[in-house]
C-alpha cells in the first residue's frame, strides 16, 4: 500500500466517505467515535462473524510536506520506525504481532502514513500498545539507520527497472513541476545516503502533531475497552498540533516529454490538473473516470484500444485527489509505432465523453458499475479500517454507504458534461512517453 496501496488504491478514495457493508448481507456497519484529550481521535466499527481484527494508525504527513533538502525522508520514516525503541530491539518489534500470527505493515503516499495490523480480536491491547510504542518511541539508532539506507536503495533502484510504475511518478513531477507534491515518495539515493537520527527527529517533531493523527480499528470489541486501551496507550502523549501549511502548488504549465528507454514496449500517460478530494463535484468526475478507464473491461478506453483494435494490453485512466489539487490522466502501453495512433483514439473518446450526453440507460448502467465496485471494495475489513481512518482525518465524518450510493445516483448526464469539461482539455493536456 503505497507503495503496497499504490494505483490499486485510487478508486478506493472515493471510499474515503463511507461506512461498511456487512458480509452475508447484513445491515450497514456503524461506526462509533472517540476523541483523545491530545486531539488524537478513535473510529471503530465492530465487524460481524470475524476473528481476526485489523487496526490502522493514520498520519496526515507524506512525502508533501518534505522541505528540499528531505526528499524521501518520510517514507524513509516509514522504514526505520520498526528498527527500536525506547522498550524493545528491533527484533522484538517484528515478532510483537508476528509471535500470535499478526501481521503489521506501513504506507507512504504523498500526504498521509500508516501503520496497520490483522490480528486475532483478542490481541488488541498488544497491538495498540506497539503502535503507540514505535510512532512515539522510536530511537533510530545510527548502526540501523546505515543498514536500512541500503534496503531503500536497493528499493529505488529496483523502481526504476519497471518503467510502468516509474512513468507515473515521472509524470507528477510534469504536472506538479517545482513542488514537493511532484517529487517520487522515495526519494535518491544520494538523499538517503545523507540522513541521520537528527533529520528524522526534525521531520517528525515538524508533523507528527497528535491532532493530525487518527487510531482506526474494524474488529470485535466493545467501544468502550477500546477507548479504555487508546487512552492507556495514547492518551498519555502530550498534545501537540501542527503548525506547518503544505506550500501550493503553482500555476499548470503543459509539458510534452520523450524520455528514450531500452525497452520493447513503448508507455505513455496523457493528462492534468484535476479537482481536489473536498470538491462537491469530486464523485461526479470518480465517475466519469470509471467510464472513461476505469477498472471494468467494459471502460470506453479498453474497449477502444484493446477490444476492438488490439493496441494495448494495459490501458486504465487514473484520477488521484489531494488536500488543494488533483490529477487526471491515462497510461497505456503499446508499440512504438502505435503511440500516436493510440493518442488519437483516445482524443476522440474524450471528445465524446465531453460532448454527447450520456443516454439513460448508459448513465444508469454506469452508477449500477460504480456502486457495486465499491459495495465489493468494503467487503475487505483490512482495506475498509484504513478507509474509516482516512475519511476521519480528512473530514472528520463518515458517510453511509447508502448515502454514498445516493450522491452518485443523483448526478445527472448534464452534470456530467459539465464536469467533463473542466477538467478534460486534451489540447492542454501534458504528455509523458518513456520508448
Amino acid at each position: 500500500m503505497l507503495i503496497i496501496l499504490g494505483r490499486a488504491f485510487l478508486f478506493r478514495l472515493l471510499m474515503c466517505k463511507i461506512a461498511a457493508a456487512k458480509k452475508n448481507k447484513t445491515k450497514l456497519i456503524e461506526y462509533q467515535y472517540h476523541r483523545l484529550a491530545n486531539g488524537i481521535r478513535l473510529i471503530h466499527s465492530q465487524s460481524a462473524n470475524s476473528k481476526v481484527a485489523h487496526v490502522g494508525l493514520v498520519i496526515n504527513t507524506g512525502s508533501r510536506d518534505e522541505l528540499p533538502n528531505e526528499h524521501g525522508i518520510a517514507h524513509f520514516i516509514e522504514h526505520t520506525i520498526f528498527k527500536g525503541t525506547t522498550h524493545r530491539k528491533a527484533y522484538q518489534v517484528i515478532s510483537c504481532m508476528e509471535n500470535v500470527g499478526g501481521e503489521i505493515d506501513a504506507y507512504t503516499t504523498k500526504e498521509e502514513t500508516c501503520l496497520y495490523s490483522s490480528f486475532l480480536n483478542e490481541y488488541y491491547p498488544r497491538t495498540l500498545e506497539l503502535f503507540a510504542d514505535i510512532v512515539f518511541n522510536s530511537t533510530f539508532p545510527e548502526k540501523e539507520l546505515e543498514k536500512e539506507k541500503e534496503v531503500v536503495i536497493d528499493e529505488i533502484n529496483s523502481y526504476k527497472d519497471s518503467p510502468s510504475e516509474q512513468i507515473f511518478d515521472d509524470f507528477e513531477d510534469i504536472v506538479f513541476a517545482g513542488n514537493a507534491l511532484g517529487r517520487n515518495i522515495l526519494g535518491t539515493p544520494e538523499s538517503i545516503a545523507d540522513y541521520h537520527n537528527s533529520n528524522i527527529r526534525q521531520f517528525m517533531n515538524r508533523n507528527y502533531a497528535t491532532d493530525q493523527m487518527v487510531i482506526c480499528s474494524v474488529g470485535q470489541i466493545d467501544f468502550k475497552r477500546l477507548v479504555q486501551l487508546a487512552e492507556r496507550y495514547f492518551g498519555t502523549i502530550a498534545a501537540t498540533t501542527r503548525c506547518s501549511n503544505r506550500t501550493a502548488v503553482s500555476n499548470y504549465v503543459k509539458q510534452n516529454k520523450v524520455v528514450n528507454i531500452d525497452s520493447h514496449q513503448a508507455h505513455c500517460i496523457i493528462g492534468g490538473r484535476a479537482l481536489p478530494i473536498d470538491s462537491d463535484k469530486r464523485t461526479t468526475f470518480e465517475l466519469i473516470n470509471n467510464i472513461i478507464g476505469g477498472p471494468g473491461m467494459n471502460c470506453r478506453l479498453n474497449l477502444a484500444l484493446r477490444e476492438r483494435r488490439g493496441y494495448t494490453y494495459n490501458i486504465e485512466s487514473f484520477y488521484t485527489p489531494y488536500t488543494d489539487t488533483g490529477i487526471f490522466g491515462i497510461y497505456f502501453g503499446t508499440d512504438a509505432e502505435r503511440v500516436e495512433k493510440c493518442l488519437q483514439i483516445i482524443r476522440t473518446e474524450l471528445q465524446k465523453i465531453c460532448t454527447e450526453p450520456l443516454g439513460v440507460l448508459q448513465l444508469d448502467r454506469a452508477k449500477k458499475q460504480m456502486i457495486g465496485q465499491l459495495a465489493m471494495s468494503i467487503e475487505n475489513y483490512s482495506s475498509l479500517t484504513i478507509n474509516l481512518g482516512r475519511s476521519c482525518l480528512l473530514f472528520d465524518t463518515i458517510d453511509s454507504f447508502d448515502t454514498v450510493s445516493e450522491k452518485v445516483n443523483s448526478i445527472t448526464a448534464t452534470q456530467i458534461l459539465d464536469v467533463a469539461n473542466q477538467i478534460i482539455d486534451f489540447d492542454n493536456f501534458s504528455t509523458l512517453v518513456f520508448k
